[in-house]
């Protein structure tokens, strides 16, 4: 065994998870755009309210339930430092739904690129994998286009989200695996308290090599033992199940605090036949907490 694999291992989970937990606890991104304004506040207090710190920095704990992946029976659990990293730029922007650079910002429409992360899985485990390669932690990047479709009182917004990504491994040798198309409704709803509500629901379709890269069996890990049945299977593109998320959040001057819950069901998908599909359902859930160490003087509009 390279005595460097546990290492490397290692370096790409914290790389994915920790990309993971600075936006999971508001993976319902609508819970970090809800900011609700006090009607009957004095003129001055409400100016206030209206502007946020152009940057805020922090640094918390988080705690991860996560699916191996999409299908898996089995899950990782993980207490990891989450990094609290807020940048409320013109162009550039960083926050508790993922880094991303501002391309196009209108009242309706929002064009950016975003990033989003997967936690590795390791095959030496035993289960269904066992005896195959490790799956390495992966990124992703691309485009995302946001219409909101619909505003209401106290910040409610509806939002249509169309995010097109590439995967991207995290190893040695990183190396792109597909794209995956996840286009979703986004809903921020008022809670009439400090705490900020998202709710999101979409499904998701995924490229062959992507779903190759999770879901396919070659003929040299195939398996046939009465402990263990993996034929040799093939992948195709297409659709990939659908996901819903919720997300709460609430800021306090010198402290956040995050959570979510989220379903994924792959009934129905192009791989649900894959040997490697043993769940067809799965909850995954985060939560954190952040202090607040520092925040800027200047001041931006409170809607960036």
């Amino acid at each position: 065994m390279n005595p460097l694999k546990p290492l490397v291992h290692a370096a790409s989970a914290l790389t994915a998870l920790l990309l993971a937990c600075a936006g999971a606890p508001a993976l319902a991104q609508a819970s970090a755009s809800i900011d609700t304004v006090d009607a009957k506040a004095p003129p001055a207090a409400a100016a206030v309210a209206s502007t946020r710190p152009l940057w805020e920095f922090g640094l918390g704990a988080g705690a991860l339930r996560l699916p191996d992946y999409r299908g898996s029976d089995t899950y990782g659990r993980y207490l990891l430092p989450v990094p609290y990293i807020i940048y409320r730029g013109k162009y550039l922007r960083a926050g508790r739904d993922g880094a991303r650079a501002v391309l196009l910002d209108t009242e309706r429409v929002e064009f950016d690129i975003s990033l989003n992360a997967g936690p590795p899985a390791r095959a030496d485990l035993g289960g269904v994998r066992a005896g195959m390669a490790d799956l390495p932690a992966t990124v992703e990047i691309g485009p995302k286009l946001r219409t909101t479709l619909w505003t209401g009182r106290g910040g409610a917004r509806l939002n249509l989200d169309l995010p097109l990504r590439a995967a991207i491994t995290v190893q040695g040798s990183p190396r792109s695996i597909g794209t995956v198309f996840s286009p979703n409704l986004d809903l921020a709803l008022p809670t009439g308290t400090p705490w900020r509500l998202g709710l999101q629901v979409g499904p998701m379709w995924g490229s062959r090599d992507l779903h190759t890269h999770y879901y396919g069996v070659s003929a040299a890990d195939a398996v046939s033992s009465p402990t263990l049945q993996r034929p040799a299977y093939q992948a195709r593109g297409g659709y990939a199940g659908w996901q819903a998320l919720a997300g709460l959040s609430r800021h306090y001057e010198r402290h956040w605090v995050g959570s979510f819950l989220r379903y994924d069901h792959v009934g129905g998908a192009v791989f649900a036949d894959s040997p490697l599909v043993r769940s067809r359902n799965n909850w995954s859930a985060g939560i954190a907490m952040a202090w607040i160490f520092a925040a800027s003087d200047e001041q931006v509009p409170r809607d960036r």
